[in-house]
């Protein structure tokens, strides 16, 4: 019977690009420093922030919702990695519902009556989709719908359709910049992370550190950098308290239950589970360890648990980062414990408005230089899941379209997208999700030629 070290070992020799496999034990300080360099990475604050702009909260009521945010993030990332799917997985809030939160909100005549009315039906559309996983039918509808070239689509498009969020709304349209300081700033974060990455390759162990503290190493050098250039704000930092209290459920807010806005998020938690799979297939791929059954029975447990909380908490539906893993290509990382230290400094962060404030302070571009470098890695993990796969006629149609979609409704006027139906709205406001259905479809109506 193999011990845990030599089994270790073999998993190393297997995927040869990590440093640290998933069950590795890493020491506490490198867990809290390289948890910290994945919520650096990840832009949690963003959601909450437009959601707040988009329904128009308060100043005081915006800064307990992305406190709420950065708790449920935390939670949801410490239960999906260490009790649920016990993958290196990040949790934070999804864009998907953006659409049908700011509807349901509107339609249930705003205020406390319509975020009460947002906050119950994401209650019992987390419910569902624990039901799922407990039932197992999310799993078989994984193993029906979604073999090798499918799956290698869905991750291929995750990356695709990030990179023109990353190049347009961190960078070309950043704000607190011109153009030119955004464009400097981030080819200097990019350019930085590029660096350590080369320098932890050549040097093997001496530069390990560089390549495992690359994005963290990025985000400060490109932070010192709009220092210079007079575009970093701290005024926020110096101004938020060190400590205060997030939301409570039935003192701060309460749930309503309107069958309406309840099928609303059912949809929207449905495609919602459609992106998340393409983000389990990018982990997987990156420490090249295929997802059980089991695994993606639990994720969606895991997930459903995720935002039940977030629901409980007053915040969004949340949803695995495919971002975390670009990260993990680029940092060799992989350690569950991570994730783990990763969501701890979400909670910390939830409970202290001046940490919140400075994650917030990194400028825009700084982080999308890191960012678009990292959604090309996602891009080519997706390609690699296919590379041994056979390409015919059929295949060539099961990836093109899929990938010509992404970049339509990427590209979609928000004009033309609000002039269609609430039900398409939702569907197409998720390129990823709508990408993954054609991708399933194609590949089960188009005919196979041998």
């Amino acid at each position: 019977m193999e011990t845990q070290n030599n089994k270790l070992a073999k998993d190393k020799i297997n995927t040869p690009h990590l440093t640290v496999l998933p069950d590795e034990k890493v020491s506490f300080g490198q867990s809290a420093l390289l948890g910290l360099q994945h919520v650096m990475a990840m832009d949690v604050y963003v959601v909450p922030f437009l959601i707040a702009m988009l329904i128009g909260l308060q100043s005081g009521q915006a800064t307990a919702l992305i406190q709420s945010t950065f708790i449920a993030a935390g939670i949801a990332t410490i239960v999906q990695t260490y009790f649920c799917m016990k993958l290196p997985i990040a949790q934070g809030p999804s864009y998907v519902p953006l659409g049908a939160i700011v509807g349901i909100y509107v339609a249930s005549g705003g205020g406390e009556l319509g975020w009460s009315s947002v906050l119950g039906a994401s209650l019992i559309g987390a419910i569902l989709v624990i039901i799922l996983g407990f039932t197992g039918v999310f799993n078989k509808i994984v193993k029906t719908f979604i073999p090798p070239v499918v799956g290698g689509t869905i991750i291929f498009v995750v990356g695709l359709s990030l990179m023109p969020v990353g190049l347009s709304d961190n960078i070309y349209k950043g704000a607190g910049a011109t153009i030119n300081q955004n464009i400097y700033l981030a080819l200097i974060s990019a350019i930085v992370l590029i660096i350590c990455v080369m320098l932890g390759s050549f040097f093997r162990k001496k530069g390990r550190v560089f390549r495992i503290t690359s994005v963290i190493i990025a985000l400060i050098a490109g932070s010192v950098a709009a220092k210079f250039m007079g575009v970093l704000d701290l005024s926020a930092v110096s101004q938020a308290k060190w400590f205060s209290m997030p939301q409570i459920p039935f003192a701060d807010f309460s749930f309503t239950f309107n069958i309406s806005a309840i099928i609303t998020m059912v949809i929207i938690y449905i495609v919602l589970m459609a992106e998340t799979t393409g983000t389990w297939f990018a982990v997987s791929n990156v420490i090249d360890k295929p997802l059980t059954d089991k695994q993606i029975n639990r994720g969606v447990i895991g997930e459903g648990i995720g935002c039940f909380i977030a629901s409980l908490l007053g915040s969004t539906p949340v949803t695995g980062y495919s971002t975390n893993a670009g990260v993990i290509s680029i940092t060799g990382i992989a350690s569950r414990r991570v994730f783990v230290a990763a969501g701890a400094w979400f909670v910390l962060f939830g409970f202290s408005g001046k940490l919140a404030a400075l994650i917030s302070a990194i400028p825009s571009a700084v982080i999308g230089g890191v960012f678009v470098i990292v959604c090309g890695i996602i891009a080519i993990s997706g390609l690699q899941v296919m590379k041994n796969e056979r390409i015919d006629e059929k295949e060539m149609y099961v990836i093109a379209v899929p990938m010509i979609l992404t970049l339509a409704l990427t590209l979609l006027p928000d004009d033309f997208l609000y002039s269609l139906p609430t039900t398409v709205q939702y569907l197409f406001g998720s390129p990823v999700a709508t990408a993954a259905i054609v991708a399933i479809v194609l590949n089960k109506l188009l005919p196979s030629i041998k």
